[in-house]
């Protein structure tokens, strides 16, 4: 059984016992989420659409933490200049297992 949900601007598919990575959020560990944003359900009798969401469908995730993401460099130059310039960048994400997936 799976779900697609929406969450801060993107589309996440998530499966019961799966761990994502979403935007970050001052949650501390352990807490309850729910998410009632889902756009479609695919379970034992079929798969159901939302238009644009399922009626009476929910996803419920714990929090694991927060995470960080890889390294981005950006580096920066102006030729004939002497110009260069070389920062990093890491992001930070709340990492979030699926606990239960309702179909409403």
């Amino acid at each position: 059984m799976y779900a697609i949900i929406a969450d801060g601007g993107r589309q996440y598919k998530v499966e019961e016992g799966q761990e994502v990575e979403l935007n970050f959020r001052e949650v501390p560990p352990g807490e309850q989420l729910t998410f009632d944003r889902v756009l479609a359900v695919s379970g034992d009798e079929g798969l159901k659409l939302g238009q644009p969401t399922v009626a009476g469908a929910s996803v419920t995730g714990e929090v694991v933490g927060p995470a960080m993401g890889d390294k981005i460099y950006i580096q920066k130059y102006n030729r004939r200049k002497n110009f260069r310039r070389r920062t990093g960048h890491r992001q930070i994400y709340t990492k979030v297992r699926i606990t239960q997936i309702a179909a409403g």
